[in-house]
């Protein structure tokens, strides 16, 4: 028993570690494709088409290695993302849509940035899941 828990956390702590270094090479080609784009090749297309599609390729492996964080995880915590994920994508559906919309019939005197929406994505997400922690101990 004592093993089989050793091999579950070397197993999950594994994936975490995964997790993040996509994470990271994510978040490093994200600044690639807009820096690089912008400021060192901002004329070059193929460069530029080039950054997006590593991009892309990086962002489907950290989703790939998202789902196997979740598969190192016990039953509670699965529904416990499963509901905190449900929630963040419902609310940003539903919000982004209506801030789009604020901006489309003019009533916000500024520009409707897709980071605004990326940033209460992110503090949904952690709101929703630090309920659902506190309410299922």
């Amino acid at each position: 028993m004592n093993a089989l828990h050793e091999k579950r956390q070397a197993q999950r702590h594994n994936a975490m570690r995964k997790l993040g270094m996509w994470t990271a090479a994510w978040v490093i080609s994200q600044a690639i494709v807009v820096f690089g784009g912008s400021l060192a090749w901002p004329e070059v297309t193929s460069l530029k088409l080039l950054s997006i599609g590593l991009n892309i390729i990086l962002g489907l492996m950290m989703i790939g290695a998202n789902r196997n964080l979740i598969k190192t995880m016990d039953e509670l915590e699965r529904q416990q993302q499963l509901e905190s994920m449900g929630i963040t994508l419902g609310l940003t559906l539903v919000i982004g849509l209506a801030y789009s919309s604020l901006h489309i019939i003019k009533l916000m005197p500024f520009d409707a940035e897709i980071s605004y929406l990326v940033m209460f994505m992110g503090i949904t997400y952690l709101v929703t899941l630090a309920i659902n922690k506190k309410r299922f101990q």
